[in-house]
């Protein structure tokens, strides 16, 4: 490939953690495409699962109008072009379909999980300039199939100034819960998946605001704060202290205390000020000076601002 020092903001969809994962290394253009390519294709199931479980009638019924089947099918067929594409641009090196499970059981479900998919916009450089305009035009796109199905569940189509720029690894712990496997003949990405986060917000469903308390769930983590499948030891992860919320936001993140309760690994997290609405991300993390995936000890998790 020929190269260049021009940069393009690629999209990149919800979460992964199906396919084999390499330890860390400098990231090529390769594996930015296949990476984004993973997250196409999940994109790409996802839609075409749904348009097969559900008519036009079920959304009908559901509440949406008329034209919005009509709609998905054209959403749909963006994602199947960009698989298209992406697999052409990368040869024999294309990383292909896996296996997924989404937790959908009706349109309205469908819809709330495809704004997930879409809102989770990353930016991330190629340095290869075959493929800026193209990649540049998948990230619009996809911005607009976002702003529609917002639009559709009567939410607000741009509920913030910026959207919320996460890593390879944040994106990818977000995708992960929808990856069942994948084939062996895929190319290792490299990166990883952070321990799940969840948001148990059972004392006050919808949007949540600044002032309110959540309360953040890891199952997979430890009271001493370490978990398994990191490479930090109890006696690390002791020794750094507490640990915190950080809710990521375009111009850097904003903190929080996260009190551990005598459950293992059920964190109270008041939401603090200049969080902006809609979709944010939340990770736990063992500084309260940045993020990095040297210090995120858990997520992120989406959560619904509506301040």
């Amino acid at each position: 490939m020929k190269y260049s020092t021009s940069v393009v903001a690629l999209a990149a969809v919800g979460t992964v953690s199906g396919s084999p994962i390499t330890t860390k290394r400098d990231i090529s253009d390769i594996d930015i495409l296949n990476y984004a390519l993973t997250l196409e294709h999940l994109e790409d199931k996802f839609y075409r699962e749904g348009l097969a479980n559900y008519t036009q009638a079920d959304f009908i019924v559901a509440g949406f109008a008329e034209p919005f089947y009509s709609n998905l099918k054209e959403i749909s067929n963006d994602e199947m072009t960009h698989v298209s594409f992406l697999t052409k641009a990368l040869g024999s090196a294309a990383v292909a379909e896996c296996t997924y499970s989404f937790p959908s059981t009706d349109p309205t479900s469908f819809v709330a999980l495809a704004s997930v998919l879409e809102g989770v916009v990353s930016p991330h450089i190629i340095l290869d300039t075959t493929y800026l305009t193209a990649a540049g035009s998948i990230l619009t796109v996809e911005s607009r199939h976002s702003t529609y199905l917002l639009t559709s569940q009567k939410k607000s189509p741009f509920p913030t100034a910026f959207d919320t720029p996460l890593s390879f690894n944040e994106t990818y712990t977000l995708a992960a819960p929808f990856i069942l496997s994948c084939p062996s003949s895929n190319a290792a990405l490299p990166i990883k998946a952070f321990p799940a986060l969840t948001l148990n917000n059972t004392s006050k469903p919808g949007p949540i605001a600044s002032g309110d308390e959540i309360t953040l769930l890891v199952p997979d983590l430890q009271t001493n704060g370490t978990n398994a499948s990191t490479d930090t030891s109890a006696e690390e992860t002791e020794a750094k202290g507490k640990i915190y919320a950080a809710f990521i936001t375009a111009t850097g993140p904003i903190f929080a205390d996260a009190v551990e309760s005598e459950e293992e690994g059920r964190y109270k997290v008041v939401v603090p000020q200049g969080v902006g609405n809609g979709q944010s991300y939340v990770v736990l993390t063992m500084c309260d000076r940045e993020v990095s995936d040297d210090t995120v000890v858990a997520g992120p998790v989406v959560v619904e601002v509506g301040n």
